[in-house]
């Protein structure tokens, strides 16, 4: 039998989740699997993966074969690295004491990487609001501006005195 690491695809029409799995590789797409190892969600920036790191370590040291997408999430989470390395001691070439060092190094790295890139998202983000309230201020005193000088030219010709007028002559003057 050979076994797949697949994504099951979940979720609504436009959001999708998926589900990482390990799959007879004859089994449909969304149909019966051997083990859940994890999930994928697309949906944010960067897109979050909550895999079993021990368990689909063992499944691709099984002989496992991970489909395109499952390979680029399992490198992106390092698997695919330990793997190679656990290959090299197998081999004689590593100790396991190299393996988990050079491992760390490399996950030290990736999260420094992972990191910069939410700072920068967030600073995007600020930027942009910044930006966003700029324009907005300008617009504001722009129309508030209008709004001056509408009221400037409607109070002068609006001047009301306070002594009464009068046209009829008064009855004290004529007797």
């Amino acid at each position: 039998m050979a076994t797949k690491i697949r994504l099951q695809r979940h979720g609504k029409k436009d959001s999708a989740f998926f589900h990482i799995v390990v799959a007879d590789g004859r089994a449909p797409r969304d149909g019966k699997f051997i083990e859940k190892l994890g999930t994928y969600n697309p949906n944010t920036n960067p897109a979050s993966i909550d895999i079993n790191f021990d368990s689909t370590l063992d499944w691709l040291m099984k002989g496992a074969q991970p489909t395109d997408t499952a390979r680029a999430i399992l490198s992106y989470k390092g698997l695919l690295m330990k793997k190679h390395l656990l290959e090299g001691v197998k081999k004689g070439a590593l100790t396991d004491a190299q393996v988990e060092q050079k491992f760390t190094k490399w996950l030290g790295e990736k999260d420094n990487k992972i990191v910069g890139k939410k700072d920068k998202l967030k600073s995007a983000d600020a930027n942009k609001v910044i930006a966003q309230n700029k324009v907005e201020k300008a617009a504001n005193l722009a129309k508030a501006a209008k709004i001056a000088a509408k009221t400037a030219v409607v109070e002068p010709t609006a001047e009301v005195t306070d002594a009464p007028v009068t046209d009829a002559p008064s009855t004290e003057e004529t007797a």
